[in-house]
Protein backbone atom coordinates (compact mmCIF):
# COMPACT_ATOMS: atom_id res chain seq x y z
CA UNK A 1 0.00 0.00 0.00
CA UNK A 2 1.54 3.26 -0.92
CA UNK A 3 -0.02 6.38 1.22
CA UNK A 4 0.19 10.30 1.35
CA UNK A 5 -0.25 12.88 3.68
CA UNK A 6 -1.35 16.08 3.47
CA UNK A 7 -1.02 18.91 6.46
CA UNK A 8 0.97 21.83 7.86
CA UNK A 9 4.01 20.24 7.88
CA UNK A 10 7.02 21.95 6.76
CA UNK A 11 7.00 25.19 9.19
CA UNK A 12 8.80 23.96 12.08
CA UNK A 13 6.23 24.27 14.21
CA UNK A 14 6.39 21.04 16.01
CA UNK A 15 3.25 20.51 17.46
CA UNK A 16 2.34 19.90 13.42
CA UNK A 17 5.12 18.16 12.91
CA UNK A 18 4.62 15.65 16.31
CA UNK A 19 1.10 14.94 14.69
CA UNK A 20 3.27 13.68 11.49
CA UNK A 21 5.63 11.80 13.52
CA UNK A 22 2.97 10.16 15.42
CA UNK A 23 1.28 9.42 12.28
CA UNK A 24 4.42 7.85 10.73
CA UNK A 25 5.18 5.89 13.90
CA UNK A 26 1.39 4.15 13.71
CA UNK A 27 1.48 3.56 9.72
CA UNK A 28 5.46 1.97 9.67
CA UNK A 29 5.41 0.75 13.33
CA UNK A 30 2.05 -0.21 14.10
CA UNK A 31 0.82 -0.96 10.41
CA UNK A 32 3.96 -2.27 9.01
CA UNK A 33 3.98 0.14 5.61
CA UNK A 34 7.31 0.70 4.82
CA UNK A 35 8.46 4.47 4.90
CA UNK A 36 9.55 4.45 1.25
CA UNK A 37 5.83 3.88 0.85
CA UNK A 38 4.28 7.14 2.37
CA UNK A 39 3.99 10.46 0.63
CA UNK A 40 4.36 13.57 2.58
CA UNK A 41 2.84 17.06 0.85
CA UNK A 42 4.76 20.01 3.06
CA UNK A 43 5.09 23.40 2.81
CA UNK A 44 9.21 22.55 2.75
CA UNK A 45 9.87 18.83 1.66
CA UNK A 46 13.51 19.10 2.25
CA UNK A 47 13.12 19.93 5.34
CA UNK A 48 10.32 17.20 6.10
CA UNK A 49 12.43 14.93 3.72
CA UNK A 50 15.61 15.99 6.53
CA UNK A 51 13.41 15.70 9.92
CA UNK A 52 11.11 12.33 8.82
CA UNK A 53 13.08 9.92 6.11
CA UNK A 54 9.99 10.55 4.27
CA UNK A 55 9.57 11.11 0.29
CA UNK A 56 8.16 15.08 0.01
CA UNK A 57 6.15 17.04 -2.33
CA UNK A 58 5.24 20.67 -1.64
CA UNK A 59 1.66 21.19 -0.86
CA UNK A 60 1.24 24.04 -2.70
CA UNK A 61 2.78 25.63 -5.92
CA UNK A 62 3.13 29.44 -6.22
CA UNK A 63 3.36 30.71 -9.62
CA UNK A 64 2.22 34.63 -8.85
CA UNK A 65 -1.58 34.65 -9.17
CA UNK A 66 -3.70 32.55 -6.66
CA UNK A 67 -5.31 31.03 -10.22
CA UNK A 68 -1.90 29.83 -11.84
CA UNK A 69 -0.64 28.75 -8.29
CA UNK A 70 -3.91 26.17 -8.27
CA UNK A 71 -3.70 24.94 -11.21
CA UNK A 72 -0.18 24.12 -11.10
CA UNK A 73 -0.71 22.51 -7.83
CA UNK A 74 -3.76 20.29 -8.86
CA UNK A 75 -1.53 19.07 -11.99
CA UNK A 76 1.93 18.14 -9.97
CA UNK A 77 -0.01 16.77 -7.10
CA UNK A 78 -2.28 14.63 -9.13
CA UNK A 79 1.31 13.34 -10.84
CA UNK A 80 1.95 11.69 -7.24
CA UNK A 81 -1.29 11.00 -5.95
CA UNK A 82 -2.69 8.72 -9.02
CA UNK A 83 0.19 6.31 -7.81
CA UNK A 84 -1.21 6.34 -3.95
CA UNK A 85 -3.54 4.06 -2.48
CA UNK A 86 -5.09 5.99 0.36
CA UNK A 87 -4.46 10.02 1.01
CA UNK A 88 -4.67 11.29 4.42
CA UNK A 89 -5.70 14.41 5.20
CA UNK A 90 -4.21 15.57 8.84
CA UNK A 91 -3.95 15.50 11.65
CA UNK A 92 -4.05 19.28 13.26
CA UNK A 93 -6.88 22.00 12.57
CA UNK A 94 -7.44 22.11 9.65
CA UNK A 95 -10.84 22.53 8.89
CA UNK A 96 -10.93 26.11 9.50
CA UNK A 97 -11.08 29.59 8.25
CA UNK A 98 -9.09 31.38 10.04
CA UNK A 99 -6.39 31.40 7.33
CA UNK A 100 -7.70 32.35 3.66
CA UNK A 101 -5.95 29.36 2.14
CA UNK A 102 -6.59 26.57 4.39
CA UNK A 103 -10.32 25.60 3.57
CA UNK A 104 -9.59 26.11 -0.37
CA UNK A 105 -6.47 24.21 -0.44
CA UNK A 106 -7.44 21.20 1.65
CA UNK A 107 -10.78 20.70 0.03
CA UNK A 108 -9.26 20.96 -3.48
CA UNK A 109 -6.63 18.60 -2.55
CA UNK A 110 -8.54 16.15 -1.56
CA UNK A 111 -10.76 16.26 -4.36
CA UNK A 112 -7.89 15.87 -6.70
CA UNK A 113 -7.01 12.87 -4.71
CA UNK A 114 -10.35 11.43 -4.92
CA UNK A 115 -10.10 12.56 -8.73
CA UNK A 116 -7.11 10.57 -9.26
CA UNK A 117 -8.47 7.15 -7.60
CA UNK A 118 -7.04 7.43 -3.80
CA UNK A 119 -9.09 6.97 -1.46
CA UNK A 120 -9.12 9.95 1.06
CA UNK A 121 -9.85 9.88 4.58
CA UNK A 122 -9.80 13.26 7.00
CA UNK A 123 -7.77 11.94 9.90
CA UNK A 124 -7.53 13.08 13.95
CA UNK A 125 -8.52 17.09 12.53
CA UNK A 126 -9.47 19.68 14.34
CA UNK A 127 -12.50 21.94 13.34
CA UNK A 128 -12.71 25.93 13.68
CA UNK A 129 -13.37 28.34 13.88
CA UNK A 130 -15.54 28.34 10.71
CA UNK A 131 -17.12 31.48 10.25
CA UNK A 132 -17.58 32.24 6.57
CA UNK A 133 -20.02 30.74 4.02
CA UNK A 134 -16.91 30.20 1.82
CA UNK A 135 -15.15 28.04 4.15
CA UNK A 136 -17.96 26.08 5.03
CA UNK A 137 -18.82 25.44 1.50
CA UNK A 138 -14.86 23.90 0.98
CA UNK A 139 -14.99 22.02 4.44
CA UNK A 140 -17.94 20.13 3.13
CA UNK A 141 -16.83 19.27 -0.20
CA UNK A 142 -14.20 17.88 1.32
CA UNK A 143 -15.72 15.90 3.80
CA UNK A 144 -18.38 14.97 1.30
CA UNK A 145 -14.98 13.38 -0.94
CA UNK A 146 -13.92 11.39 2.27
CA UNK A 147 -14.45 7.41 2.87
CA UNK A 148 -13.95 8.36 6.73
CA UNK A 149 -13.91 11.24 8.54
CA UNK A 150 -12.50 11.12 11.95
CA UNK A 151 -11.43 14.67 14.54
CA UNK A 152 -10.04 15.06 17.45
CA UNK A 153 -12.68 16.29 19.77
CA UNK A 154 -16.18 16.37 20.87
CA UNK A 155 -16.43 20.10 20.10
CA UNK A 156 -15.27 19.63 16.53
CA UNK A 157 -17.61 16.72 15.48
CA UNK A 158 -20.62 19.36 16.70
CA UNK A 159 -19.25 22.14 15.09
CA UNK A 160 -18.89 20.07 11.46
CA UNK A 161 -22.60 18.77 11.91
CA UNK A 162 -24.00 21.87 12.63
CA UNK A 163 -22.20 23.33 9.20
CA UNK A 164 -24.11 20.25 7.33
CA UNK A 165 -21.49 18.05 7.29
CA UNK A 166 -22.54 13.95 6.32
CA UNK A 167 -22.87 11.58 9.05
CA UNK A 168 -20.49 9.18 10.47
CA UNK A 169 -18.04 11.56 12.02
CA UNK A 170 -15.82 9.63 14.43
CA UNK A 171 -13.79 11.04 17.49
CA UNK A 172 -10.48 9.74 17.36
CA UNK A 173 -7.59 10.87 20.14
CA UNK A 174 -4.33 12.91 18.41
CA UNK A 175 -1.65 11.01 16.56
CA UNK A 176 0.92 13.16 18.70
CA UNK A 177 -0.40 10.59 21.49
CA UNK A 178 1.80 8.18 18.98
CA UNK A 179 4.90 9.69 19.41
CA UNK A 180 7.65 7.70 20.84
CA UNK A 181 8.39 8.66 24.42
CA UNK A 182 11.97 7.21 25.96
CA UNK A 183 11.39 9.49 29.53
CA UNK A 184 8.33 10.46 31.69
CA UNK A 185 7.97 12.16 34.22
CA UNK A 186 8.64 10.69 37.79
CA UNK A 187 6.25 10.96 40.68
CA UNK A 188 7.72 13.79 42.70
CA UNK A 189 6.56 15.58 46.27
CA UNK A 190 6.37 19.23 45.37
CA UNK A 191 6.37 21.28 42.24
CA UNK A 192 9.38 22.83 41.77
CA UNK A 193 10.38 22.46 38.23
CA UNK A 194 8.47 24.18 36.07
CA UNK A 195 7.73 24.82 31.79
CA UNK A 196 6.02 27.03 30.28
CA UNK A 197 5.26 27.88 26.36
CA UNK A 198 3.72 30.66 24.51
CA UNK A 199 2.38 31.79 21.54
CA UNK A 200 2.83 35.52 20.33
CA UNK A 201 -0.55 36.17 21.25
CA UNK A 202 -2.00 38.98 18.61
CA UNK A 203 1.77 39.83 17.93
CA UNK A 204 1.92 41.86 15.05
CA UNK A 205 5.28 39.57 13.94
CA UNK A 206 2.98 36.42 13.51
CA UNK A 207 -0.79 36.75 14.24
CA UNK A 208 -3.15 36.92 11.54
CA UNK A 209 -4.86 40.29 12.80
CA UNK A 210 -2.46 41.55 15.11
CA UNK A 211 -3.00 43.99 17.45
CA UNK A 212 -0.12 45.49 19.57
CA UNK A 213 -1.89 46.71 22.89
CA UNK A 214 -3.52 42.96 23.44
CA UNK A 215 0.07 41.51 22.47
CA UNK A 216 1.94 44.32 25.14
CA UNK A 217 -1.37 43.11 27.70
CA UNK A 218 -0.71 39.64 27.10
CA UNK A 219 3.57 40.08 27.61
CA UNK A 220 2.79 42.22 31.01
CA UNK A 221 -0.14 39.67 32.39
CA UNK A 222 2.38 36.38 31.40
CA UNK A 223 5.42 38.57 32.93
CA UNK A 224 3.55 39.76 36.07
CA UNK A 225 2.02 36.18 36.96
CA UNK A 226 4.89 34.51 36.86
CA UNK A 227 7.26 36.49 38.84
CA UNK A 228 3.97 35.80 41.71
CA UNK A 229 4.72 32.14 40.77
CA UNK A 230 8.48 32.69 41.90
CA UNK A 231 8.19 35.04 44.75
CA UNK A 232 5.42 32.94 46.21
CA UNK A 233 6.23 29.62 45.19
CA UNK A 234 10.04 29.32 44.38
CA UNK A 235 9.25 27.38 41.51
CA UNK A 236 12.60 27.27 38.77
CA UNK A 237 11.10 28.52 35.53
CA UNK A 238 12.55 26.99 32.15
CA UNK A 239 10.56 28.48 28.75
CA UNK A 240 10.85 26.02 25.80
CA UNK A 241 9.18 26.54 22.64
CA UNK A 242 7.25 24.42 19.88
CA UNK A 243 7.13 26.99 17.32
CA UNK A 244 10.72 27.73 16.49
CA UNK A 245 11.84 30.61 16.49
CA UNK A 246 8.13 32.41 16.97
CA UNK A 247 7.79 31.38 19.90
CA UNK A 248 11.39 31.85 21.49
CA UNK A 249 11.14 35.45 20.59
CA UNK A 250 7.85 36.22 22.87
CA UNK A 251 9.51 33.91 25.63
CA UNK A 252 12.31 36.79 25.26
CA UNK A 253 9.35 39.85 25.27
CA UNK A 254 7.85 37.88 28.55
CA UNK A 255 11.42 37.40 29.74
CA UNK A 256 11.87 41.32 29.35
CA UNK A 257 9.09 42.11 31.57
CA UNK A 258 9.92 39.51 34.49
CA UNK A 259 11.13 41.81 37.38
CA UNK A 260 12.73 38.03 37.77
CA UNK A 261 14.52 37.72 34.73
CA UNK A 262 17.73 36.37 35.94
CA UNK A 263 15.91 33.48 37.71
CA UNK A 264 14.24 31.45 34.50
CA UNK A 265 15.77 29.82 31.47
CA UNK A 266 15.29 30.14 27.81
CA UNK A 267 15.66 26.89 25.89
CA UNK A 268 16.70 28.72 22.75
CA UNK A 269 16.54 25.44 20.60
CA UNK A 270 13.97 23.79 17.74
CA UNK A 271 13.39 21.02 19.37
CA UNK A 272 11.79 18.01 17.75
CA UNK A 273 8.85 16.05 18.78
CA UNK A 274 10.68 14.30 20.74
CA UNK A 275 12.82 16.53 21.97
CA UNK A 276 9.49 18.24 23.92
CA UNK A 277 8.39 15.50 25.40
CA UNK A 278 11.64 14.57 27.17
CA UNK A 279 11.92 18.52 28.20
CA UNK A 280 8.41 18.11 29.52
CA UNK A 281 9.28 14.74 31.48
CA UNK A 282 12.34 15.87 33.22
CA UNK A 283 9.95 18.92 34.69
CA UNK A 284 7.05 18.80 37.43
CA UNK A 285 4.84 20.55 35.42
CA UNK A 286 4.35 22.64 32.20
CA UNK A 287 1.96 25.66 31.90
CA UNK A 288 1.60 25.35 28.25
CA UNK A 289 -0.08 27.74 25.56
CA UNK A 290 0.30 25.84 21.93
CA UNK A 291 -2.03 22.87 22.15
CA UNK A 292 1.17 20.62 21.17
CA UNK A 293 3.01 21.51 24.22
CA UNK A 294 0.23 20.07 26.19
CA UNK A 295 0.06 17.01 24.17
CA UNK A 296 3.24 16.06 24.20
CA UNK A 297 3.68 17.37 28.03
CA UNK A 298 0.98 14.82 28.78
CA UNK A 299 2.69 12.02 26.40
CA UNK A 300 5.44 12.21 29.23
CA UNK A 301 2.82 11.57 31.67
CA UNK A 302 3.39 15.47 33.42
CA UNK A 303 0.64 17.33 34.69
CA UNK A 304 0.22 20.18 32.63
CA UNK A 305 -1.86 24.09 33.38
CA UNK A 306 -3.35 25.16 30.13
CA UNK A 307 -3.37 28.77 28.89
CA UNK A 308 -6.84 28.81 27.09
CA UNK A 309 -5.51 31.25 23.81
CA UNK A 310 -7.63 29.56 21.59
CA UNK A 311 -10.71 27.25 22.33
CA UNK A 312 -8.92 23.78 21.30
CA UNK A 313 -6.86 24.43 24.02
CA UNK A 314 -10.13 24.10 26.12
CA UNK A 315 -11.66 21.59 24.66
CA UNK A 316 -8.28 19.38 25.26
CA UNK A 317 -8.34 20.58 29.10
CA UNK A 318 -11.58 19.66 29.34
CA UNK A 319 -11.59 16.50 27.41
CA UNK A 320 -8.98 14.61 29.93
CA UNK A 321 -11.02 16.15 32.64
CA UNK A 322 -8.12 18.79 33.62
CA UNK A 323 -10.32 21.86 32.95
CA UNK A 324 -9.87 23.33 36.73
CA UNK A 325 -5.98 23.51 35.64
CA UNK A 326 -6.92 25.91 32.86
CA UNK A 327 -6.22 30.18 32.92
CA UNK A 328 -7.91 31.84 30.51
CA UNK A 329 -5.10 34.05 28.12
CA UNK A 330 -7.48 37.22 28.97
CA UNK A 331 -7.08 36.72 32.79
CA UNK A 332 -3.74 35.26 33.58
CA UNK A 333 -4.11 35.91 36.95
CA UNK A 334 -5.74 32.36 37.13
CA UNK A 335 -2.62 30.99 36.50
CA UNK A 336 -1.84 30.99 40.38
CA UNK A 337 -5.01 29.89 41.83
CA UNK A 338 -4.53 26.94 38.88
CA UNK A 339 -1.01 26.39 40.02
CA UNK A 340 -2.27 26.37 43.89
CA UNK A 341 -4.66 23.40 43.04
CA UNK A 342 -2.70 22.00 41.42
CA UNK A 343 -0.48 21.71 44.68
CA UNK A 344 -2.75 20.50 46.90
CA UNK A 345 -3.84 17.44 44.56
CA UNK A 346 -0.21 16.65 43.93
CA UNK A 347 -0.05 13.26 44.56
CA UNK A 348 -3.78 13.00 42.65
CA UNK A 349 -3.06 14.79 40.04
CA UNK A 350 0.41 12.68 38.66
CA UNK A 351 -1.54 9.64 38.98
CA UNK A 352 -4.63 10.94 37.10
CA UNK A 353 -2.19 11.96 34.27
CA UNK A 354 -0.62 9.12 34.15
CA UNK A 355 -3.45 7.24 33.44
CA UNK A 356 -4.99 9.63 31.08
CA UNK A 357 -1.55 9.40 29.27
CA UNK A 358 -2.04 5.79 28.82
CA UNK A 359 -5.78 5.66 27.89
CA UNK A 360 -4.68 8.67 25.19
CA UNK A 361 -1.96 6.72 24.00
CA UNK A 362 -3.62 3.35 23.26
CA UNK A 363 -6.91 5.41 22.09
CA UNK A 364 -5.00 7.06 19.20
CA UNK A 365 -3.43 4.11 18.35
CA UNK A 366 -6.57 2.75 17.55
CA UNK A 367 -7.40 5.52 15.54
CA UNK A 368 -5.67 3.56 12.50
CA UNK A 369 -8.73 0.84 12.61
CA UNK A 370 -10.48 3.67 10.76
CA UNK A 371 -8.06 3.98 7.72
CA UNK A 372 -8.77 0.16 6.82
CA UNK A 373 -5.30 -0.46 6.02
CA UNK A 374 -5.29 -3.93 3.23
CA UNK A 375 -2.70 -4.87 1.22
CA UNK A 376 -0.16 -3.75 3.44
CA UNK A 377 3.91 -4.20 2.34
Amino acid sequence: MKVGIIGNYGHNNNGDEAILAGLLHQLTVQEGIKKENIVVFSNDPANTKERHGTVSHPLLYKEGSTLKSGLKTIRESRKVMKHLDLVIIGGGGLLMDMYKRDAPLYSVLGLTAKRAGCRVAIHGVGAGPIRTKTGAFFINRLLRAASSVAVRDEKSRRLLQQIGAPGGIRVIYDPAFSVPVNTVHETSSAVQRVGVTAVPYFSTRYWPQADAGRYAAYLDGMAASLDELIDKKGVEITFFSTKYPEDVEVTKDIARRMQRQNDVHIQDANLSPQDIARQAAGLDLVIGTRLHSLILSVNAETPVIGIAYHQKVKDFMEEINQQDYTADVEDLTQILPAFEKAEQDWARLQADVRAVSGALKEQAAEGMNLLRLKGRD
